[in-house]
């Protein structure tokens, strides 16, 4: 009996009646309806998020920027996320959210709180807090949903974050460019005060000289003041000895009229005296003639004096003018005087001439009394007047003293300003310089270079995802794993209807290798109908479309001629035990295999079951055909398969090998399937 001959009665068995061909299409279609069926019904759930039902609760009061402008973040967030399209919002207040959330009206609530705006621009006031969105879930509605809810509000919050950096990082380098231009302006003004400050030091300059000239102006003229001080000084002591000489003569010749006129009374009682009387009025001549002399003397001192005073040359004449009409009675009287003294000394010689020349004196000797008092006055005047002179220049020199020592200040002043004035220059020069440069480094971008570099001051990270292979779509992200799922499931509901042997062969001495391949044939046969029926639906139906669309195909052969190698090598070693060990065998693939999550997550005492169970190396090789990744991922998975099988159908063998002698177990087992 040939093993063609055995898998071809085994498949006559199985088509014998309806109802056994009817379990026979089943089991075929197991693999399809468990692959295909989940492939389509997770095959892109993110694009039907929007059927699910969210709330959204705005709170936010809103905010003023620095600039004096609105901010309403929340209401920001509530229409970018209904301008996003994932779920369905409904915007609501905070009671109905938590009630809706708690009686699954809503899958979860976002909330964004009042003072979200606010917190958003604390930073600008140095009082910087969080703006927190509160996001309210339950995972008793969906517990995936709430995972994804949790990464959308992460999206929120940074594309907030985002925003709110950008904007902030928009004013910050504002400011420099504020600060830039206020640098220039200042550098200008620098510039502007080096200039100024030059001018003032070249003017400052010039100012020391005619300062320097004014002092040594104010010490010759303090030089004249005291020379003019000195003549006043002598004028006021000449015209205080006129004023003096004057009131002496003035009390001498005070009781004169009445001598000379007791002298005409008496003239002739007293002849015997006219000697003494000739020789008196010598003396009086000579006495008048010196006042006049001196007065001649004096009026030319006083008029030198007043020009080395530096009194000019009108009032001088002046005051020589007036000092004439002071004495001209005296010179008039002194004239008279002297006619007389001829008369008197004649009284010698005759008494009649005498009392006549007498009388005469008498009568004149009034006149002469009075220039002398009206001289007296006059001297006192032009002695007031020295003295006011005196005492004037007294203060003028006082004046002119410190006029001096002011200029003297004046230089010293003028001259530190000018040293002031050149430290001032060459600083301003190197301020305007050094904020010339300074101004170069403060950054000063434009408009769109601003804009641009607050942006990625906001959101300094992107992720540009270079994917080497790519699912199109969740459901095909899902594929290799329910695919590779559901190829295990068909090899396993097969031999709930075949025969793992044929005992007939088995009794009938045929070769075990050529049972145990018999008993495979038509389980690889069927398993064969079922992967090509599993890639055709979800291929052409669901719509994967694989990188390597015919080597996919081959490999998904090659699965399901291992995986029903496995379980049949499984009947045939355990019998009914078997079945519960593939069943046993699927479970610890179905957390091993890596489908959903990297295999690396699942406990680490769990690892060698990935490394030693098939399903995750036809996951693996799968996902490279189908996204179109390495061959060699592919090689080591089909070299794997290619173990399998070859292990599974030696297991059959020797299970066959041990079944030709039949045991008290096997006559009557323990447990039926």
């Amino acid at each position: 009996m040939t093993t063609f001959r055995l898998a071809a009665t085994e498949l006559r068995r199985l088509t014998s009646g309806k109802l056994p061909k009817l379990a026979l299409l089943a089991v075929t279609l197991v693999p399809l309806l468990y692959g295909a069926m989940y492939i389509y019904a997770n095959w892109d759930p993110y694009e039907k998020l929007d059927s699910v039902p969210a709330a959204v609760v705005v709170d936010d009061t809103g905010a003023e920027k620095e600039d004096g402008r609105p901010l309403n973040a929340g209401q920001d967030v509530h229409r970018e996320l209904v301008d996003s399209g994932t779920f369905s919002w409904t915007r609501t207040d905070l009671r109905r959210a938590q009630e809706g959330v708690a009686n699954g009206d809503y899958t979860f609530a976002l909330v964004v709180p009042a003072d979200f705006s606010k917190a958003l621009v604390s930073p600008a006031d140095f009082t910087p807090r969080q703006a927190k969105l509160r996001l309210i879930t339950n995972d008793a509605n969906n517990y995936l949903v709430g995972t994804i809810a949790d990464k959308l509000a992460g999206e929120i919050r940074k594309g907030v974050a985002s925003h709110a950096g950008a904007t902030a990082a928009e004013q910050f380098l504002l400011g420099f460019s504020t600060v830039h231009d206020k640098t220039v302006e200042a550098a200008d003004g620098a510039g502007q005060l080096a200039d100024g400050a030059g001018r003032l030091h070249d003017g400052l300059g010039e100012a020391q000289q005619g300062g320097t000239q004014l002092s040594d102006g104010a010490r010759q003229l303090l030089a004249g003041q005291q020379r003019l001080a000195s003549g006043a000084n002598r004028l006021a002591d000449g015209t205080g000895q006129l004023h003096t000489g004057l009131q002496q003569l003035q009390d001498s010749t005070a009781p004169l009229p009445e001598q000379t006129a007791k002298l005409a009374d008496g003239a002739e009682e007293v002849a015997q005296g006219n000697e003494q009387l000739a020789q008196r009025a010598n003396v009086v001549g000579n006495l008048s003639q010196d006042i006049v002399d001196n007065l001649d003397q004096t009026k030319a001192q006083t008029a030198q004096q007043l020009r080395q005073a530096g009194v000019d040359d009108a009032t001088t004449q002046k005051i020589v003018d007036g000092l004439d009409q002071l004495s001209s009675p005296a010179t008039n009287a002194n004239a008279k005087l002297q006619n007389q003294v001829g008369p008197l000394n004649e009284l010698a010689r005759g008494a009649r001439q005498v009392a006549d020349g007498n009388r005469a004196l008498a009568n004149a000797t009034p006149e002469l009394t009075d220039g002398i008092d009206q001289l007296a006055d006059g001297a006192e005047q032009v002695d007031d007047g020295a003295v006011q002179l005196r005492d004037g220049q007294q203060q003028a020199l006082s004046g002119t003293s410190r006029l001096a020592d002011g200029a003297d200040r004046l230089v010293g002043g003028t001259r530190q300003l000018y040293d002031g004035s050149g430290q001032l220059a060459d600083g301003s020069s190197t301020l305007a310089t050094e904020l010339g440069k300074g101004a170069d480094d403060i950054p000063h971008p434009d408009d769109p270079t601003r804009k641009a570099t607050a942006d990625t001051i906001g959101d300094p990270v992107a992720v540009d995802t270079q994917a080497q292979v790519k699912a199109d779509t969740y459901g095909a992200g899902l594929a290799p794993y329910f695919m590779g799922l559901a190829l295990w499931v068909g090899g396993f509901v097969l031999f709930l209807l075949m025969r793992p042997m044929s005992h007939r062969a088995l009794a009938a001495g045929v070769a075990p290798w050529k049972v145990a391949l018999g008993g495979w044939l038509p389980a690889a046969l069927i398993g064969l109908a079922q992967a090509v029926l599993l890639f055709a639906v979800v291929v052409f139906a669901i719509g994967v479309h694989p990188a390597h669309q015919w080597e996919t195909l081959g490999f998904l052969v090659l699965t399901s001629f291992a995986f029903t190698a496995v379980v049949h090598s499984l009947n045939a070693a355990f019998g009914p035990k078997g079945k519960f060990i593939a069943l046993v065998i699927l479970v610890l693939q179905l957390v091993t295999a890596g489908g959903t999550f990297p295999w690396q997550t699942i406990p680490e005492p769990l690892h060698p079951l990935h490394q030693v169970l098939p399903l995750g190396y036809v996951v693996t090789g799968l996902r490279h055909l189908i996204y179109g990744g390495t061959s060699d991922a592919v090689g080591q998975a089909a070299a794997v398969l290619l173990c399998y099988l070859v292990a599974a159908l030696l297991l059959t063998t020797i299970a066959a090998w041990r079944q030709r002698v039949w045991t008290p177990s096997r006559l009557k087992p323990e447990l039926s399937l």
